[in-house]
Parts: structure tokens; sequence; C-alpha cells
């Protein structure tokens, strides 16, 4: 079909030749082989001159659509192959849909602009699952047990905080508490079951502080916990994103972790692929999130609530 095109447009064989970088034998075979192909005379030719005969008119057009479509197809294929384009999957927790999520839609739209992106909230041992089976590209979850298959990377990490009611005696302010000072209050806990990241990491603060917890009720939601903190029932330990869900009657205060010498506890939250998979638009995607957190204004570092 490129031959043809060349010569339809220079009715000339060795002009045609010429601009195909190419002889003028092999150049008049390619027709002879295509008015084979097709069973009709493409060109009239002459010793003075070549001239479309109706059918070659007809198929001038035709020809030139094939061409582009072809150079598109190739263009396209090789973008999906280098992760310019194509689409990605990508779940993420309900707490990473109002912290670090926006600023990964926005690095991707910024830098690939050509990528579809597919997103889907589900907890994290749901992520994993799906990420193994390959129905999701990346996750933004909470680090679990390490799965062979699974690579990840921190991306935000920030403190865990208590929520008071403000009505009760330790919602009156935003300074520092000591955990010790609500060891006769009912606490608010996450469910082992569907929270268990948060679950340990509520243990965890607790032994830090030296409080043995006395437990009043089980939810599997950061939202939920406060909502029952708001009814004034108990104190919950969220980490500081949990600002995005907070009733109107809840404070955050900070941890005094200091007063008792212990190390402060924070929630990790990273980002998790599949070490198998084919998809180019992962290692594309990861190249730019390595790319913005070394740049001085950083989307990802931005969301950072330490």
């Amino acid at each position: 079909m490129e031959c043809f095109v060349a010569v339809a447009e220079e009715l000339h064989f060795g002009e045609a030749a010429a601009r195909l970088q190419m002889t003028q034998p092999p150049l008049s075979r390619q027709i002879q082989q295509l008015e084979r192909e097709l069973d009709t005379q493409l060109f009239v030719r002459t010793s003075r001159r070549v001239v479309l005969t109706e059918a070659g008119r007809v198929l001038l057009p035709h020809a030139r659509q094939l061409l582009d479509l072809a150079d598109r197809a190739a263009t396209d294929t090789q973008a999906v192959g280098r992760g310019a384009e194509g689409s990605l999957s990508i779940a993420y927790t309900a707490m990473a849909g109002r912290s670090i999520l926006p600023a990964i839609v926005k690095l991707a739209n910024k830098h690939l602009p050509g990528v579809r992106l597919n997103l889907s909230e589900s907890i994290t041992a749901d992520q994993l699952d799906e990420i193994e089976r390959g129905t999701v590209d990346i996750g933004l979850l909470h680090p679990q047990l390490a799965r062979p298959s699974i690579s990840e990377r921190a991306l935000h990490t920030e403190d865990m905080l208590v929520a008071v009611h403000t009505g009760g005696p330790h919602g009156d302010t935003d300074a520092p508490i000591r955990l010790d000072a609500l060891k006769r209050e009912p606490l608010l806990m996450y469910s082992p079951k569907t929270a268990r990241y948060f679950h340990d990491l509520a243990l965890l603060t607790l032994k830090r502080s030296g409080v043995e917890p006395h437990i009043s009720q089980y939810a599997g939601q950061i939202p939920v916990l406060l909502s029952l903190a708001n009814a004034g029932i108990g104190y919950a330990i969220v980490p500081a994103s949990a600002r995005h869900f907070l009733p109107e009657g809840v404070r955050l205060r900070p941890i005094d972790f200091a007063a008792v010498n212990a190390q402060p506890v924070q929630s990790t939250l990273s980002l998790a692929w599949s070490t198998a998979t084919t998809n180019p638009v992962v290692y594309r995607f990861l190249d730019v999130l390595e790319e913005d957190v070394s740049q001085p204004h950083s989307l990802i570092r931005a969301t950072q609530l330490v």
C-alpha cells in the first residue's frame, strides 16, 4: 500500500522509488503483485506517463487510511509498552481515600495523561488478594504480613492521636495527654478481624503508655469509632488523618509519650504492587512517584500528617 500511494501521488515510478529510498524494479514488482491480488489494473503505464485507473482512484483514499491506521496502531502500541498509555487500577482504604489518594491521582494525571485510572475502595486484606490475582495493579494500604509475590513502598506516616468527646473531662483542650489519664475510661477498639492493623497499633500505643485497656465496643472503621466517641461512650486511638472524618463533638489530642519515656507510635500507609505484574504502566508510575518524592515541592510528601 505504501508503494501504491507513492506511485499514485508522484505518477512517476522513478520519483516514487526515490521517495521510498528503493530502486525502481522492486517497486514495479510490488505494484504488479498488488494488482494481481486485487485482480484489477490500478495504473495505465505508457512510455511518457503513469495514470491512475478508475479503480486506482477508488483505492487511493482507502490506502491512505490504512497506512494512517497502521502508523497509529504502532504508535499506540509503543506508548502502552512504555507505560505512557493504558490503564492503571488503584485500590485504596477509606483513610487513604481522604489522605493520600488525591495526591496520587494528581501525580498520575500530570505525568501520565494518556493513562486511564480505575479507582476502587477496599480494605487492606482484600487489596492484597486482588493484587495477587492481578485484578488490581496498585494498592494503597497498611502493611501486613509480608507476601513474597507483593512489593511495598512506604508512602505516608502519621501520628496516632486520641479522640475524646468535647463534653467530657478531657475534651476541653488540644494539649498532649498521657493515656493513663484515660485508664478508667471505656476504650472504643478496632475489630481484630476487619481492622487488624489499627487494632495492633492501638494495643501498642496502650502498652507503651503502660495502660490496660477497658474495651467497651469494637468497630471495623475509623468513622464509626469517631461516631461512637461523639456519642460520649468512650475514647478511641486514631491516626491523624481521622481529622477528615471528625464529628463536631470530638477533639483529637496528641499522646504524651515523652512523659512515660516511650517512642511515639505512628501509622504507615504503603503502596503495593505485584512483583509479577506485566503492566508497564505500573513501573512507569513507580518512576513518576520516585521522581516526585525527590523534589522540594513533592505532592506525596505534602500529605504527611506527622
